[in-house]
């Protein structure tokens, strides 16, 4: 095994538990997720070796190459974390259990009537702009009840909960406002009790500011560099895409 895998993840852990018992939480509440862009296979199942089985993918390419090869390796669980054109959601809902992204009407449309195609049904988050940043996506927060409302009507859709990116590059506070705000919405959103809806999970917290967003409140942090070591393509590759098609 990697030993810097390995020793990255149990920096990782060991945070995660301060950070709960700084909140007054339990760290059972709290899952990591290790976000796997652009990370090769072998150290994926260096962390598989490690214990860790929650895997989350940005791009439906690498999520469709990376599967089969990480099967061979053992169960592990799939959610898909990036934006998510039309197009691709044929390719994703095969492999995945959970959908962190869905920001937008059209998308919920496209995964209904697929879904519907395939007699399934899917659990998905609703992914929050909360820091009204141009270069991300997810719905703003005073469009987020709507949203909700709309993708309630779609029968094969589970809405498990909400999604946020944290503003890149911000001061602890700042970040913390962002995260604080999906709280508030996911309070406001569980108490119209919408059919479909049930608001159990906050997907928020990355490499630079998990912890945070444990304090805050996240039931899924969704972790690469700090596991995997820096990567070479710039947040624009993942999170401001050409949207083309969807």
């Amino acid at each position: 095994m990697d030993i810097l895998v390995e020793q990255n993840l149990q920096s990782v852990r060991r945070q995660m538990e301060l950070a709960c018992l700084a909140s007054g939480r339990k760290p059972d509440e709290v899952k990591l997720l290790l976000a796997t862009k652009t990370v090769p296979v072998d150290k994926l199942e260096q962390a598989m070796q490690a214990g860790e089985t929650l895997f989350g993918e940005n791009k439906a390419q690498e999520l469709r190459s990376k599967f089969p090869l990480m099967q061979q390796y053992g169960q592990v669980e799939w959610h898909f974390i990036g934006h998510l054109q039309t197009n691709k959601v044929k390719d994703v809902i095969k492999y995945v259990t959970l959908i962190h992204s869905v920001d937008r009407l059209k998308l919920g449309q496209a995964l209904h009537q697929q879904l519907r195609n395939e007699h399934k049904t899917m659990d998905i988050l609703v992914q929050i702009n909360t820091s009204y940043e141009e270069s991300k996506f997810g719905v703003l927060p005073e469009a987020a009840l709507e949203l909700v409302e709309q993708l309630s009507q779609f029968d094969s859709l589970n809405i498990k909960g909400l999604m946020t990116i944290g503003k890149l590059g911000a001061r602890r506070d700042e970040t913390r406002d962002c995260f604080r705000l999906l709280k508030q919405l996911q309070m406001q959103i569980k108490a119209k009790e919408l059919p479909r809806v049930e608001m159990g999970i906050l997907s928020m917290g990355m490499s630079g500011d998990y912890t945070v967003a444990i304090e805050e409140g996240a039931t899924i942090i969704r972790v690469g560099t700090n596991v995997f070591g820096q990567r070479y393509l710039p947040d624009g590759y993942y999170w401001n895409e050409d949207v083309r098609g969807g």
